[in-house]
């Protein structure tokens, strides 16, 4: 194919790829990007048809990226990455503090990158990050403890849902167990909606189990299933590689949806938290 005849490049086939990428898998990127399988499909086929190349081999267990994607993948995340830079060069800078509060499965994508980069773009900017369990935000919103929040829960808080993210039971790649046999749980001990809610549907649907693990910490519980201890309930965005969901095998019951809502202060300076939650909605849909 001659060069002028190619599709154009744009954000979205990268944003697809990217998300493909760091998902390994075509049915978490569709869910992170609100996307159906077949519509990413299409889109990567447009963009290896465009750079003519194959960016991606397909196994059992997802996708994973060939030579010429891993090359890729960089340049791409840095294209997006100056896209959102782009989108604040001509602004006023922004000078003060700014307290957040996100979700601590949000910490490999929202604090990574999207707060990271946040902060490059606006120096002069003072950020104060609180990362955990989410359920206390709401009140440090309307005590003026936090400025700007993403709150997690089933139903959605006053404020702007930003997603729905979808849970997922999920154990190692190499977890063996009797599927007949107590489930092996391994939860979130935080005394919250999350961390009763593998328990309650397990007992509801009569499923036996034995708590093998608990933490009040997603990075420790990710361990503890990655490590094939246990199985446990992560939302899309928190399982990574080494991991994988669990097949209808093992009999779990089907899981509700989490939304996530973006909670602003009314009394935060608004071209502040205005600026920071266009970044946070923009991070998202990007990673």
């Amino acid at each position: 194919m001659k060069k002028f005849e190619r599709i154009t490049l744009n954000s979205d086939l990268l944003r697809a790829f990217v998300v493909i990428a760091e998902q390994g898998h075509l049915t978490l990127a569709s869910e992170r990007l609100s996307r159906t399988q077949s519509a990413l499909s299409v889109q990567l086929r447009k963009l290896e048809t465009s750079l003519d190349t194959k960016l991606f081999h397909r196994h059992a267990k997802g996708m994973k990226l060939t030579p010429d994607g891993e090359k890729l993948l960089p340049v791409a995340q840095g294209i997006l990455s100056d896209l959102l830079h782009a989108q604040t060069l001509f602004e006023k800078p922004l000078r003060g503090k700014v307290h957040v509060g996100i979700p601590d499965h949000y910490d490999d994508t929202v604090f990574e990158r999207v707060l990271t980069d946040f902060g490059k773009t606006y120096p002069l900017l003072d950020i104060y990050v609180k990362s955990g369990c989410s359920a206390g935000f709401a009140a440090a919103i309307r005590e003026g403890r936090l400025d700007v929040a993403v709150v997690s829960g089933q139903m959605a808080e006053h404020g702007e849902v930003l997603e729905t993210e979808p849970n997922h039971w999920v154990e190692s790649e190499d977890f063996e167990a009797d599927a007949n046999e107590p489930v092996p749980l391994g939860i979130l001990d935080r005394g919250c909606w999350w961390s009763n809610l593998p328990l309650n549907l397990l007992s509801k649907h009569q499923r036996a189990f034995n708590i093998k693990f608990r933490s009040e910490s997603f990075s420790n519980l990710r361990c503890a299933i990655r490590s094939g201890l246990a199985i446990g309930v992560l939302p899309a965005r928190a399982i990574q590689e080494g991991m994988r969901i669990s097949g209808p095998q093992r009999r779990l019951p089907d899981l509700p949806a989490m939304a996530q809502s973006l909670l602003v202060s009314e009394t935060a300076a608004p071209d502040i938290t205005g600026a920071i939650a266009e970044a946070l909605k923009e991070g998202l849909a990007i990673n």
